[in-house]
């Protein structure tokens, strides 16, 4: 190891880096398995997006598209996710469209957790890491803006972003946007449903064909990522409404980040997994996960790496 008067080489302290991943992959998932991750770490992904059904129809924005010359396909588990196969997102997001907020650009693992949550008219939903909205946008949408959300961002800057979004995608009426660390949420709030997209190493999309890649994620990131994620899983329990439903999840295929975090708080709370099953969930590329019922997306060309749990408070 190379030392110079400002610390470790950068070389160095990358391949540090790059090694440590590859052992807790080595360590969790068999050779195929890895060797589909870095497949997938390697691959260019298709743009993916989400039609609005706030303001506008499923079948106008699929005619529009044919019409802009826009190839898509589908996917099994929603009617209004589409894959983008012949442009970029700088096309896209040139298009009548996207300025209006009829199309918002989401990646499909993203667009997973809150059709995994079942959201429902009337309900106060928490999104407790909600910027820059895709998610919270697309609950509004399945509850026909309908609910009352509740989107918490701790950052200043991220949380306009937010509020810039829901405007956009015409769901001002049921949001109210709160700059605030969801850690410090009063416990005297409460909720019918909760989405905890909690911060974490984004170890599922990753991608390796950028150089810097290494310089930012590292050991030191996913073991103050799990400390986040642990406080922050806690208190979501601590304000769901007994008997109701939550979903944690993360851009991370780390079990350290994933089922040990859930496993973890479940030990001390009074609370136990939902299993995920919706129609077309075996259609996802799926890697093993060491807790029943919860679910990994495995990275490739078309889906980012993801974890999902549903939890119930009892």
């Amino acid at each position: 190891m190379f030392i110079t008067h400002g610390g470790m080489e950068i070389v160095e302290v990358i391949k540090e880096h790059e090694n440590f991943l590859k052992n807790i992959l080595n360590q969790q998932y068999t050779q195929q398995y890895v060797e589909n991750i870095y497949k997938g770490y390697k691959c260019k992904r298709c743009v993916t997006l989400r039609i609005n059904t706030i303001k506008a129809e499923k079948d106008d924005v699929k005619r529009r598209l044919k019409e802009n010359n826009i190839e898509f396909s589908v996917v099994p588990w929603s009617d209004v996710a589409l894959i983008i196969r012949n442009k970029t997102e700088r096309d896209l997001q040139n298009t009548e469209m996207y300025e209006n907020g009829e199309i918002y650009l989401q990646s499909l693992s993203s667009m997973l957790p809150p059709i995994i949550m079942q959201p429902q008219p009337g309900e106060d939903i928490l999104d407790m890491t909600a910027a820059p909205g895709g998610k919270t946008t697309q609950i509004s949408a399945l509850t026909h803006n309908l609910a009352h959300i509740t989107a918490c961002e701790i950052n200043g800057i991220r949380a306009d972003r937010l509020r810039y979004n829901v405007e956009k995608q015409g769901a001002s009426s049921s949001v109210y946007v709160m700059q605030k660390d969801s850690r410090n949420i009063d416990n005297f709030l409460s909720f019918d449903r909760i989405l905890l997209d909690a911060p974490c190493s984004g170890s599922g999309t990753l991608n390796l064909n950028d150089e810097n890649v290494f310089k930012y994620f590292n050991q030191k990131l996913v073991e103050k990522s799990a400390k986040t994620q642990f406080t922050l899983l806690k208190k979501a329990l601590r304000i769901l409404k007994t008997g109701k439903e939550m979903v944690y999840s993360t851009c991370s295929i780390l079990s350290c980040e994933n089922e040990d975090i859930v496993n973890k708080v479940l030990q001390t709370e009074k609370a136990e997994i939902v299993p995920i099953q919706f129609d077309g969930i075996n259609d996802l590329p799926l890697l093993p996960v060491k807790t029943y019922g919860t679910l990994c997306v495995c990275p490739n060309d078309i889906y980012e790496g993801f974890f999902i749990a549903k939890i119930r408070k009892l």
